[in-house]
């Protein structure tokens, strides 16, 4: 097993660019793959939920993917592998392989509250794609817990090296640090970043580094190497932008905040619609100060 570990540090979970008629702008996407990177950010994962995979046509998802790694280098790109089975979640997996992605992002089973039988089932199928799996613990979404308990296992019986932990419960870092030493915390909301960097997380799957990659990335790295006065201060002032990664609207703030730091968001494919009004000045006015305290 390879002590590469391409998950580690700022990975921005992309939001996708798109036109006002709903197409994919694969350029304006290499561009800001490229830009992230150029802001202290480590990698990149296409084809998760902020990037609106759901909504993709097969063609262009795959297209996404190979467009992020010739932007910046495939293992600098974590795709996420989704899908309602097992085999296609699997033949994502194989489309990384191939494009020469170091490592992928794999939900539990979604279509149906799967138990712990199915759930080691799945990673088990994925994992024989031949990449590292990261397991995406979202069980407000999923309806799938990935308890630490359930991630020791599969972390034991080789089928995952990392989990990108979603549930907003802190105190699971330490529990899982108990049962699974060797499997990487990764910091899975972008609101409850200092906390899990103090526990120990060694990365960070991101939202809002779309918007502001600098001071998200400062912030990262104070927090995770201890100058906690600069990690509180960077906290405080993000932290109204932060917490909309934990919304149902996600998607559109963090895109809404995109386009007022310059940056190609665009709208959202339905059946995401637009913020309602008073969501939208709530997003606006954090952003708006944000980058007027000097903020990027």
């Amino acid at each position: 097993m390879t002590d590469h570990r391409p998950w580690r540090g700022v990975l921005v979970a992309t939001a996708l660019p798109l036109t006002d008629d709903l197409r994919v702008d694969y350029d304006a996407y290499a561009e800001h793959c490229s830009w992230l990177v150029a802001n202290g950010c480590d990698g990149v994962v296409p084809n998760g939920s902020l990037g609106e995979y759901q909504v993709l046509t097969p063609e262009e998802r795959t297209r996404v993917v190979e467009t992020a790694v010739a932007a910046i280098g495939g293992q600098r790109v974590m795709p996420g592998v989704a899908a309602y089975g097992s085999a296609e979640a699997r033949r994502w997996a194989e489309q990384a392989r191939e494009a020469g992605c170091g490592a992928v992002m794999l939900l539990p089973p979604n279509a149906y509250r799967a138990d712990e039988r199915s759930v080691l089932a799945h990673y088990a199928e994925v994992a024989r794609a031949g990449l590292p799996v990261v397991a995406y613990n979202n069980p407000i979404d999923t309806k799938v817990d990935l308890v630490p308990e359930l991630l020791a296992r599969l972390h034991g019986e080789g089928h995952v090296r990392a989990v990108k932990e979603f549930s907003g419960d802190v105190r699971r870092a330490y529990r899982i640090a108990e049962l699974a030493p060797e499997l990487d915390l990764l910091i899975g909301a972008d609101d409850v970043l200092l906390e899990l960097a103090i526990a120990g997380a060694k990365g960070w799957i991101a939202g809002y580094p779309n918007a502001l990659p600098a001071s998200c990335t400062e912030l990262y790295r104070a927090a995770t190497t201890g100058d906690l006065a600069t990690a509180e201060r960077l906290y405080r002032q993000l932290h109204p932008l932060l917490r909309w990664d934990s919304r149902v609207e996600f998607v559109q703030a963090i895109k809404l905040s995109m386009d007022l730091a310059g940056r190609p968001g665009g709208p959202c494919r339905p059946p995401r619609v637009p913020l309602l009004p008073e969501q939208e000045a709530a997003v606006r006015a954090a952003t708006e100060k944000a980058l007027a305290a000097g903020l990027a």
